[in-house]
């Protein structure tokens, strides 16, 4: 460990505890040479992501209706950018291992935001999938990079708070971005296109700007996909995927669930941006807590509360009036916060498994197991309503996957200790990022 990341943790030891952002903007710039600003734009990248993945789902009968296409079609500009994402994410993170993270993100992004146009200008519902393919390509690949730069430049006892203020971007997109892109799309479903070119190309200049050159030793592909062959990473990898293959069991289906109780349109549009903003909360409160009790603790205190929430849910789904109402926002919105905190954890728990030049690709396999759950539970919960069960079944189900995820998650765990048990300490493992990267 270098001199001055001695003397932060030092630091620490002695109790300070300053606000949080001001305290990581410090202990970066001052261990690696990494500037406050990067994170800022970093995390403007994200919110351009996180509306260009929620809010054509909105607006499905528009664009059906001026590309000349059935609403099943229009979906399929969702299921396809999903799809695409999913595959290409490590595809890519492995390929580009090898290159300048800074030129890797900047022509990420770039992609991404020539997607976007493509689609906003689309002519014809070819072009318009054509767009959402690129988009996939960049997005996927921006997705994974933007994660490993972030912990190759960040001290590892910062790790968890600077992830959660970039995937705050995201999850800030889906909490406001998207309800506004919903509003303004109304009158025309190619403006919210327009706002993810806007804010993206915004982002692309800042990244310029702020954000420093990062080498990281070159590797063969060989040694790229080298996470592909470890059975205890793929086994991690099952928890963030059971998470969000219980929570898009009810999430897909929650007007069904909760209309019936709180009304239609404008309180269902309410419940959801309360889900997005509380979710905003639990990344931050995640990413600090992270940092102080690992990736690990966290991960099984949230599957265990998510699970308990859905037990209780459903129980309280069964009073009557307002009181179902309530049982059921309640557990809405804390299924919200666990979640929203998920992500930070799984990502630094998979970035201690791995050196930072294949966190590229461990990462992208977290982005691609997350989506791979999300499209588990959306269709096996459509199976589940098709076959005749009641919306409130949906949390039983739910609880069924994540009662199987809390397993995997304690099996896991208890591997870990293990293998850190057995291993004695030796010091820093790998040379310090200055090394890789001199600034």
């Amino acid at each position: 460990m270098s001199d001055n990341s001695s003397g932060i943790l030092a630091k620490g030891e002695r109790g300070a505890d300053p606000l949080w952002l001001d305290d990581l903007v410090r202990t970066t710039a001052d261990d690696t040479g990494f500037r406050p600003g990067a994170l800022i734009w970093l995390a403007v990248a994200t919110f351009s992501m996180g509306i260009d993945g929620y809010v054509l789902a909105g607006l499905l009968p528009q664009i059906a209706t001026d590309l000349d296409v059935d609403a099943a079609a229009a979906g399929q500009l969702m299921s396809v950018f999903a799809a695409t994402g999913a595959i290409a994410g490590p595809v890519l993170g492995a390929l580009t291992g090898r290159w300048e993270r800074k030129s890797t993100i900047v022509l990420a992004l770039s992609v991404f935001v020539l997607g976007n146009l493509m689609v906003g200008l689309a002519p014809t519902y070819f072009w318009a999938m054509s767009g959402r393919v690129v988009s996939a390509l960049g997005g996927a690949l921006l997705n994974a990079v933007i994660g490993s730069y972030v912990i190759a430049r960040t001290p590892e006892h910062y790790r968890g708070r600077a992830l959660s203020l970039v995937m705050g971007g995201f999850l800030f997109a889906t909490a406001l971005g998207v309800p506004v892109g919903l509003v303004i799309g109304q009158a025309d479903w190619r403006i919210p296109l327009f706002l993810v070119v806007g804010v993206g190309a915004a982002a692309l200049v800042g990244i310029l700007w702020k954000v420093r050159p990062l080498r990281l030793p070159p590797l063969s592909l060989r040694e790229a996909l080298s996470p592909l062959t470890r059975p205890a990473i793929l086994f991690v990898l099952l928890v963030p995927m059971g998470l969000m293959c219980a929570s898009y069991f009810c999430f897909t289906y929650a007007t069904l669930i909760l209309g019936p109780r709180i009304g239609e349109g404008y309180p269902i549009i309410g419940a959801l941006f309360g889900y997005g903003i509380v979710s905003l909360a639990g990344n931050i409160v995640s990413g600090r807590v992270t940092d102080r009790r690992g990736p690990v603790a966290v991960l099984t205190v949230i599957v265990a509360t998510v699970l308990a929430a859905a037990l209780l849910g459903w129980a309280g789904l069964m009073l009557p009036g307002a009181a179902g109402a309530v049982a059921g926002l309640l557990w809405f919105l804390v299924c919200a916060f666990f979640n929203g905190g998920s992500g930070v954890a799984a990502q630094t728990r998979l970035a201690t498994m791995v050196p930072p030049a294949v966190a590229a690709l461990v990462l992208a396999l977290n982005n691609s197991a997350m989506m791979l759950g999300s499209a588990l539970g959306s269709a096996l919960g459509g199976l589940a309503l098709a076959a005749g069960a009641v919306p409130d079944q949906l949390l039983l189900l739910s609880c069924v996957v994540l009662a199987v995820t809390f397993g995997v998650q304690l099996v896991t765990a208890a591997t870990q200790r293990r293998r850190d048990a057995a291993v004695a300490p030796v010091g820093a493992s790998e040379p310090p990022v200055e090394a890789l990267d001199p600034v």
